[in-house]
This record gives structure tokens, C-alpha cells and sequence, in this order.
């Protein structure tokens, strides 16, 4: 059996995109999540403690698999669609398939300034904060624009499903924290960008996540930069 090692659902990212994937695409794991308690984690610290007995990293997702780590969010992605061919986890066509390995390889490296500016929070609402980091920063108004066109390109050469490669794949689970903050933050994009953030929202996947984030209510305040408690 699986067993994927993740963070708090309503903040981490990088646990939402394996999770999703795993969830979407029917593949059974067990869950452990380990609840972050502090920004700068030392190792004495319960999440420390807990990763570093399986990720020699101390970060989360991990996955296990019969004594065996993976422990970063790209290579979780692709030891999952080699060991479940039959899921079709990267798109069938070649073409495409390099396509999707681009744009997931840009996203696990790129767009640090929405990353930054606007960390994942599900559970709140903060359109303020996002006019604030729209008007104050050059770089995610780029980081945004660039998504949006990325998408949009994407998005028009599909005719035979509704995510970015046509069926769900690795590229729309890469993409959902981000389909995350843009919702949270409000942050200005086109109506077909607007539309697929529905589609990946409306995903059973996705929508399991999210549901458990909202039930965690587990307020952490080195996690949240524009509010000082819930609601």
C-alpha cells in the first residue's frame, strides 16, 4: 500500500498536488498527515521529527511505497504514472506529454512571486490582500499573466475534454493549488481561465481536498500574513 506523507490541507501546496492526483486518478494510499508547527522547523519540532524519520529532506509530500522514499512533488508524479501505466497519468499523445512535462516542470520551479505573495490558504477569502500584491507587485501581475496565457493556449487547441491536455492529468493536479490561490486572492484573470478554475474545482479529486481543508479549522498564524485569527 501507498502511503503519502502530507501537510495541513488548507495551506500546503506541494501535499495538494499528489494527493489530488492520487485521489482523482483512483489510485489507493494511505494518508498521514503531519499537522506544520512552526515556519522555521527545527528538528525538534513534532513535524521535523515526524518527516525526518521518512525523508531524509524533513519536507513534505512524501510518498512511500514498500520502503521505498520519493520525496519530491514532480518525481511523486512520475514514479505514479509509471507504476500505473493503465491511468494515463501524462497525456497519450508524445507531443503533448513533453507539452505537460514543460509546463509542470515551469510551475515546480517558477512563479515565486504568486508562491510568495499569495501562499495557498483555502479557507480564507482575501481580495484585498490580492489588489494589494496586484498593485504592489510587478512580479506577480508577470507570474499571472504568464498562467494566463499558458492556459489560454492550452486551453484552445483541446476539443476532447475540458482540462489543459484535453482528459485530467499530472498538468491539471500540478496547476490545482494555483486554480486555489487565484480564487482566494481574486486575482484579476480572463473568463476561460476563470471557467477551467471552476472545472478543476468541480473535480472529485479536488473538491476531497478542499472539504477537508475547511473541516480542519486549524488556524496557524506563522502561515497567515494578512490575518490575525479566522473569519
Amino acid at each position: 500500500m501507498l502511503t503519502l506523507y502530507i501537510g495541513n490541507k488548507n495551506y500546503s501546496s506541494w501535499s495538494m498536488r499528489p494527493w489530488v492526483l492520487m485521489k482523482q486518478a483512483d489510485i489507493p494510499f494511505t494518508e498521514e498527515k503531519v499537522r506544520f508547527d512552526a515556519f522555521d522547523a527545527g528538528p525538534e519540532t513534532n513535524f521535523k521529527r515526524t518527516v525526518l524519520k521518512v525523508n531524509p529532506a524533513g519536507r513534505v509530500p512524501v510518498l512511500v511505497d514498500d520502503g521505498l522514499c520519493i520525496w519530491d512533488t514532480l518525481a511523486i508524479a512520475e514514479y505514479l504514472a509509471e507504476k500505473f501505466p493503465e491511468g494515463h497519468l501524462w497525456p497519450r499523445d508524445v507531443q503533448a506529454r513533453a507539452r505537460a512535462r514543460s509546463v509542470c516542470a515551469e510551475m515546480h520551479s517558477g512563479f515565486t512571486a504568486l508562491r510568495t505573495h499569495c501562499p495557498m490558504n483555502i479557507e480564507a477569502s482575501l481580495p484585498q490582500a490580492g489588489a494589494l500584491a496586484w498593485r504592489d507587485h510587478p512580479a506577480v501581475r508577470a507570474d499571472v499573466q504568464r498562467l494566463v496565457a499558458m492556459w489560454s493556449e492550452l486551453l484552445q487547441q483541446q476539443h476532447k475534454g475540458p482540462m489543459l491536455f484535453g482528459e485530467f492529468s499530472i498538468a491539471d493536479a500540478f496547476f490545482a493549488p494555483v486554480c486555489m490561490r487565484l480564487r482566494t486572492y481574486q486575482l484579476p484573470v480572463p473568463g476561460v481561465v476563470t471557467d477551467y478554475i471552476r472545472r478543476v474545482c468541480a473535480l472529485p479529486g479536488v473538491k476531497a481536498w478542499v472539504d477537508d481543508a475547511l473541516a480542519e479549522q486549524d488556524f496557524l498564524d506563522f502561515e497567515e500574513p494578512y490575518r490575525t485569527g479566522r473569519g
